[in-house]
């Protein structure tokens, strides 16, 4: 049989059966569907796990994962996909700068759960539509921002990202939410200490069965993860999700997702943002 290129200039042996065993260990430690298409970028991001670790090939590593528990949180990290920016669809902060002033009204803090913060730009968008939203540094709003991966966590909890990343914001943003790096941080930005009070960081693998948090929130963002998840998995997630939602609450998914076979659960009420159907806002609001 004629290996294909790509096979014969692999640095290290990887074998159908090694993607199987791989695709099998993401599926149960994190509901991570891989399709076949992903067998390349599987590859490329466990090679660095087998440099570091000076591990000769793929069969050799997996039962390295499988003898060592603390390689599993690096296996999750290196194939958890962190794509980000500030202001990703920018038509759900619209949508949750107009939510914040309609219930300024409210008695209580505003609480809202970001359930995948990757490197912090969405919850830190979050923080800073809410504050422009009440026109003050402390309003009063709590943010959850959750991810699987702990690396990601401490990248965000930082606050601290490249003047490329931030390029895109209005002038006027930038002068009032960050500072500029001097010295040897020149390049970098950081979050203004204001804005990092306004969120708490939290690993949570979404597949546990029990989160270290608490409803009611007002907003739920969990965006562009359902995709990584079968069909089955995103309907106990939705369903445990509403339960957490006020029943005004918004369920703020992705642009990819979308959940018409879930009108038991949740109705469409503008551009992938969702408040619970009827039959859902029965027990929101309870700890799961």
């Amino acid at each position: 049989m004629i290996r294909s290129r790509v096979e014969s200039t692999r640095e290290f042996n990887y074998r159908d059966v090694d993607f199987e065993r791989i695709k099998a260990i993401i599926y149960c430690k994190a509901g991570i569907h891989l399709g076949d298409s992903k067998k390349q970028l599987v590859y490329s991001r466990l090679a660095r796990r087998l440099r570091a670790l000076h591990l000769p090939d793929f069969a050799t590593y997996l039962t390295y994962l499988e003898q060592e528990p603390a390689e599993q949180e690096e296996f999750v990290n290196a194939l958890t996909t962190n794509l980000t920016a500030f202001f990703r669809e920018s038509h759900h902060f619209t949508i949750l700068a107009d939510y914040a002033k309609q219930h300024q009204s409210r008695a209580h803090r505003l609480r809202v759960w970001c359930a995948a913060s990757s490197t912090g730009e969405e919850p830190y968008s979050i923080a800073i539509t809410l504050a422009e939203a009440f026109g003050r540094y402390d309003p009063p709003v709590d943010i959850i921002a959750s991810d699987i991966d702990s690396n990601v966590l401490a990248e965000a909890s930082r606050g601290v990202y490249s003047l490329d990343r931030i390029e895109a914001l209005p002038l006027e943003q930038k002068k009032q939410f960050f500072l500029r790096g001097k010295g040897s941080n020149a390049g970098k930005a950081k979050v203004i200490d204001q804005l990092r009070r306004l969120v708490e960081f939290k690993k949570i693998n979404l597949l546990d069965k029990h989160w270290p948090l608490q409803g009611p929130f007002d907003v739920i963002f969990c965006r562009n993860v359902m995709i990584y998840f079968d069909k089955p998995t995103q309907m106990a997630l939705l369903e445990r999700m509403t339960r957490l939602l006020r029943p005004d609450g918004l369920y703020i998914a992705g642009h990819s997702e979308s959940f018409t076979q879930a009108t038991h659960l949740v109705r469409l009420v503008g551009k992938t943002t969702y408040h619970l159907a009827s039959t859902a806002d029965e027990g929101a609001g309870h700890e799961i």
